[in-house]
């Protein structure tokens, strides 16, 4: 038997390969499909089934390319009925794989389809539970993610509660749990940066799971401070459960190369212009009215976060062979219509002359020296904010700032600044294309600002 994860540091996301006497499968697949199928093809086995734990909301699955390209049947959980042919599942309902049997666990709570797989070995031994949303290390799935749902965040909260204590809980705690995401995915508050643990360690330390914890508790605990979910969720969402353009297809449209003058056309005809350089680049120079979001960063979750047409047409500025990359992430998040990159990089528009925009810079150290007379501007999360800022600064969070482009006044100098410098470059560069051009960046961050005598609040 052989379990191996993939895992996606930009999505913070957790695929599974399993496979046993040439047979395998694979538990929720990213877009990209040729990593699984070429792992099975080296390892001379057969892709039988690829299960799907709920509609994910912050990636669009590979499922359907995967079944297309191997035959492998797509599976789901109880009450999931996706708009494409599936096998819906039954509750304990168990699959075999070679030697091995993947048990369906019905876990509803994060969303109403929500299901665990426990893998049993060879020997018939439970070995494994893949929870996909349902439990994760240090946490569990936000209640509040359901596609188009009559049900509350609290009746899921509460579904979730009795699939963990009837469902999960009473399994043994040798079992290795293998979640669907870890430290810096949206889908939880709280989430460990360890991908791989038991389910006897989550008893002892995840919060979720004290064995003294009411339902009512839990309900307040598991919903309070839930932030508003990232506006691109529900689109991937349903794109999951009625479908989507072949990666394929998306890859080839986008992967084109554009002259200079078929660039700047498509800029004019409403294009987004998206700079992926690293943020050190950006700033000493960009096109005019473009985006900029690192592929250094977690960009995918920063493109569905700020980009909020799903199908807006999308051209790229890339450093020279991570244009394919690039489209690549976007299509992780159902970016789509990327329709080419400009010949060249960025290089070629420098060297025909054209008009520059750059983002001034302060180091910490000199912001101190003029802290009394500046407007400071804290683009962190509400989290990072409240364990500790600069005294008076403004909080302006990244997350949903393009809910209100309004809030700081366009006549005034503000400095911005992050933890450690990409997201306030990204926070900038969307606000200068809404008019404001008074904004400089603090170099480095609060990383920075906290190793000089510049007030703080904690």
């Amino acid at each position: 038997m052989i379990v191996e994860q993939f895992y996606t540091k930009c999505l913070a996301e957790a695929a599974y390969y399993i496979e046993s006497k040439g047979e395998a499968v694979i538990i929720d697949p990213l877009r990209e499909t040729q990593p699984y199928i070429d792992v099975a093809s080296n390892n001379g086995a057969n892709i039988k089934y690829i299960f799907e734990t709920h509609f994910h909301a912050d990636f669009v699955s590979g499922h359907l390319d995967l079944a297309k390209k191997t035959g492998a049947k797509i599976v789901f959980g109880p009450n999931a009925n996706p708009e494409f042919d599936v096998i819906n599942a039954k509750d304990n309902q168990e699959f075999k794989i070679g030697d091995v049997i993947l048990k369906v666990i019905h876990t509803p709570g994060h969303t109403p389809e929500s299901s665990t797989y426990l893998l049993i070995d060879e020997d018939g031994k439970d070995t494994a539970i893949f929870t996909g949303d349902t439990l994760f290390l240090g946490d569990v799935g936000r209640p509040d993610l359901a596609i188009k749902s009559n049900l509350s965040r609290e009746d899921l909260a509460g579904m979730l509660f009795d699939s963990l204590r009837n469902r999960i809980m009473p399994l043994d705690d040798s079992l290795i749990v293998y979640p669907g995401h870890g430290a810096g995915s949206s889908c939880g508050k709280s989430m460990s940066s360890e991908t791989i643990g038991t389910l006897g360690e989550q008893k002892k330390i995840n919060y979720a799971l004290r064995a003294d914890m009411t339902r009512d508790e839990f309900i307040k605990e598991v919903t309070d401070g839930i932030l508003p979910p990232p506006q691109y969720f529900p689109k991937n969402a349903l794109l999951n459960k009625t479908g989507y353009e072949s990666f394929d297809y998306v890859l080839a449209k986008g992967n084109k190369e554009l002259t200079l003058s078929e660039f700047e056309s498509e800029a004019k005809s409403g294009a987004l212009i998206l700079d992926v350089r690293h943020q050190s680049e950006f700033i000493n120079g960009f096109i005019p009215d473009s985006l900029f979001i690192g592929l250094n960063g977690t960009f995918a979750m920063w493109v569905g976060v700020l980009i909020e047409n799903i199908n807006q047409k999308i051209i790229l500025i890339a450093p020279e062979g991570s244009e394919e990359e690039a489209i690549t992430r976007l299509a992780r998040v159902g970016y789509d219509n990327t329709i080419g990159y400009l010949k060249g990089g960025f290089k070629s528009y420098l060297d025909a002359g054209k008009n520059l925009n750059t983002i001034s810079s302060i180091n910490a150290e000199k912001l101190s020296k003029k802290y009394n007379h500046s407007k400071i501007v804290d683009v962190r999360k509400p989290g990072e904010y409240n364990l500790e800022h600069i005294k008076n600064a403004i909080h302006y969070p990244l997350d949903y700032m393009i809910n209100d482009l309004n809030k700081l006044n366009k006549k005034e100098t503000y400095y911005l600044h992050c933890a450690g410098g990409y997201r306030s470059v990204i926070a900038i560069s969307l606000l200068m294309k809404n008019g404001y051009s008074k904004l400089i960046n603090i170099d480095n961050g609060y990383n920075s600002i906290n190793k000089t005598n510049i007030p703080i609040n904690k």
